[in-house]
C-alpha cells in the first residue's frame, strides 16, 4: 500500500512528508523530480545540495536521484548513513515519533492523498520547539528559504493552539456498530 517519503531539515527541524504509491526506488525517484519541477532547479539545488539517507532499496537508483531529469546535469549528492547510526540523523528521529502520533504504525495509508500529507506536516511543523527557542520549524524554515517553497509543497502555519497531532487529524473517527 502507500507509504511516505519524508525530508528533514536539520538546521530547523522542520520535515516534509511526500505519500507514494509503493515503497520503491522509482516512487522516490518522481518524488525528487516532482520537487524539481514545483520549486525549479536552482530552487531544488539550494534546499538540497546534499541528501543523507539510509541504504534502503527505494534509494537504490543514487544516479537517478542525483540527476536533474529536465537537463541531466546533478541537481543533488546523496550519502548513505552507516546501519544503526542514528546519530547521523538526530532530527530525524524526533520528528518520526512525532509523525507517528498522526500516523500510527499499522494504521493504513491508502486513503491518504498528498494535500492531507500537507496538512500533518503543517501540523507537525507548527508545533513550538524548546531546541528552537519555543519556534515552530516551519517560522525558522520560512526565515531561512522564504514562504513560496512552503506554499509550493501545500505546507503552512497553524496557530500554536490549534496543533494537533492526532490521528484523527487525518483519520475519519470510526463509529462502532
Amino acid at each position: 500500500g502507500k507509504v511516505l517519503l519524508t525530508i528533514n531539515f536539520d538546521a530547523c527541524a522542520m520535515m516534509f512528508a511526500f505519500i507514494r504509491d509503493a515503497n520503491t526506488s522509482q516512487s522516490v525517484i518522481d518524488v525528487f523530480n516532482m520537487l524539481e519541477d514545483a520549486l525549479t532547479l536552482p530552487v531544488f539545488k539550494r534546499l538540497f545540495p546534499v541528501i543523507l539517507t539510509d541504504n534502503g532499496s527505494e534509494f537504490s537508483n543514487p544516479d537517478a536521484l542525483e540527476t536533474s531529469h529536465r537537463t541531466g546535469g546533478r541537481r543533488t549528492t546523496i550519502f548513505y548513513c552507516k546501519p544503526y547510526a542514528s546519530w547521523q540523523k538526530p532530527n530525524v528521529e524526533n520528528n518520526h515519533l512525532n509523525l507517528r502520533k498522526i500516523f500510527p504504525k499499522g494504521k493504513s495509508l491508502d486513503m491518504v492523498t498528498q494535500e492531507k500529507a500537507a496538512w500533518a506536516m503543517s501540523n507537525l511543523n507548527s508545533m513550538c520547539r524548546a531546541s528552537l527557542n519555543d519556534m515552530p520549524s516551519i517560522k525558522l524554515f520560512e526565515e531561512m528559504y522564504g514562504g513560496g517553497i512552503l506554499e509550493k509543497l501545500g505546507v503552512r502555519l497553524v496557530q500554536a493552539k490549534d496543533v494537533k497531532l492526532v490521528p484523527e487529524l487525518i483519520f475519519p473517527i470510526e463509529k462502532g456498530i
